[in-house]
């Protein structure tokens, strides 16, 4: 088992699905994982954010954020 820290850092929601997305994965292996938000990445902490945009490849944060948090996935900001 590996040790995963995603740091999110940007207000995009490309990035945000991408680092959601790639946490999953990594906590679905059963791998430790903790994220951080940090600079405009804290955006994303607002519980009352919209989490459905979709990206070009159709998915969205929402696909993967409730996941993380309902796994207790650290989240620093």
């Amino acid at each position: 088992m590996a040790s995963f820290l995603f740091i999110l850092s940007q207000d995009d929601n490309e990035a945000a699905t991408r680092c959601f997305q790639f946490a999953k994965v990594a906590k679905d292996k059963a791998h430790d994982v903790e994220m951080f938000l940090v600079d405009d990445g804290v955006m994303w902490a607002d519980k009352n954010r919209d989490l459905s945009q979709r990206t070009t490849t159709g998915d969205s944060p929402g696909d993967y954020l409730p996941n993380l948090v309902g796994s207790e996935v650290p989240c620093g900001v």
